[in-house]
């Protein structure tokens, strides 16, 4: 079908090493041109294809029995000169590359996740996000999408194509198209200091609101076996607030650098996990009852933390944002230790606060019952039915998620 194919006896694992199949093919198309002759022949064949980055997703997205496409030879980096702080960047750079990349031209991510390792398109279309008062997730900073339909098509999208194709587009969960280029908003590049605190649990959530708003970048992380708190500061360096934030706490760990160094914190272990929006009203109570939940029930085998981020609302029609501003509450656990039957446990609570899961993490929403928590999903459907009629990009599972 394309460069060279890697043969149904290879297995696929992603990031976490939860996720494994075997897929018929895998195409790593080189160009755009390409790229149009795998999906025109898997249009003749029948076959369904999913586009896959570098696989950090722990959601079964990707998975699939027949063309596992991969966007790793697809041209990468910074694709165009910057133009009004907007960039054009090729859909399988990873994040950690891309930083290096927009500093040479001055420029920076207006926030990044906790981790960089994501390819840029996957982060976009599942809706990644980082934390900050005003700063929404990195999908509402795209205002241009480049993909290839099912047919077999390069469209570009934008906010003048269609009034419904952009908001669609931005998070998308790979069944519009294959994205080859997405353009991003950017801001000056920036000097950052990063700090960490050890803080009791409630002294985070009852400060957490006045630090949004004197701090660029604030989150915190429980750990359930100790029952302690360290919560993390990101500023610029010329408007650091300064150390005595946080009167009567300690900082654990000073550094500065490049604001995306400064953003994400490098792990070697890996994890599954578990990630709801709620409302940012319900926020602190939801988190009680997760933190009441794993200390009653599960404080034994919870070896890893609690991320608790502030998002800023978004337009994007899946986005688990979308118009409103959002508490997320992360529960994780390590990728060697049981973790379905814990998080089976909690998700309870996410949901009777109004929570919608993270598109790329693990969750048990499906069909209406997952939809009908996202005021403009039907919106989404039309355009999915309209670029992909045939359902090239649907699995099984996919169809399940969407209630197709």
């Amino acid at each position: 079908m394309t460069s060279p194919p890697v043969t149904a006896t290879t297995t696929w694992r992603n990031w976490s090493g939860g996720l494994t199949f075997e897929p018929a093919m895998v195409a790593r198309p080189e160009s755009v041109a390409a790229l149009c002759r795998v999906l025109r022949a898997a249009a003749e064949q029948a076959v369904t294809v999913r586009p896959v980055g570098a696989g950090h997703s722990s959601a079964p997205l990707v998975q699939t029995g027949d063309v596992l496409l991969s966007l790793d030879r697809l041209p990468a980096g910074v694709l165009e000169p910057p133009h009004n702080r907007q960039i054009w960047v090729g859909a399988g750079t990873r994040l950690h590359d891309l930083g290096r990349q927009l500093r040479h031209h001055g420029l920076a991510m207006p926030n990044l996740g906790d981790v960089d390792t994501q390819a840029f398109a996957g982060a976009v279309s599942t809706g990644t996000h980082g934390s900050g008062l005003g700063l929404p997730n990195l999908s509402a900073q795209v205002t241009g999408v480049r993909l290839v339909t099912a047919a077999g098509q390069p469209v570009q999208i934008d906010a003048d194509s269609d009034p419904d194709l952009l908001p669609a587009a931005q998070v998308s969960l790979g069944v519009l198209g294959v994205f080859t280029a997405l353009r991003t908003r950017l801001v000056p590049a920036f000097q950052a200091r990063r700090r960490e605190w050890g803080l009791p649990v409630e002294a985070c959530l009852t400060t957490f609101d006045e630090l949004l708003t004197v701090n660029r970048n604030v989150d915190f992380y429980w750990y359930p076996r100790r029952d302690d708190a360290h919560l993390r500061t990101v500023n610029p360096v010329a408007d650091d607030p300064g150390p005595d934030t946080l009167p009567g706490s300690g900082c654990t760990e000073e550094r500065t650098g490049s604001s995306d160094a400064a953003l994400i914190k490098r792990r070697s272990l890996r994890f599954h996990e578990i990630e709801y929006f709620v409302p940012a009203a319900a926020g602190p109570a939801c988190f009680r009852e997760v933190r009441h939940r794993i200390r009653t029930r599960h404080r034994e085998h919870a070896a890893w933390r609690v991320l608790y981020r502030y998002v800023a609302a978004d337009q994007a029609f899946l986005s688990p944002a979308y118009g409103r501003d959002s508490i997320t509450i992360s529960v994780h656990q390590n990728a060697t230790l049981p973790y379905r039957e814990f998080f089976a446990d909690v998700e309870p609570i996410f949901l009777a606060h109004d929570g919608r899961p993270h598109w790329a993490k693990i969750h048990r929403l499906e069909g209406r019952d997952l939809l009908a928590r996202y005021p403009q999903a039907d919106r989404f459907l039309a355009v999915r039915e309209r670029l992909d009629p045939d359902g090239r990009f649907l699995t099984d599972y996919l169809r399940r998620l969407l209630g197709l």
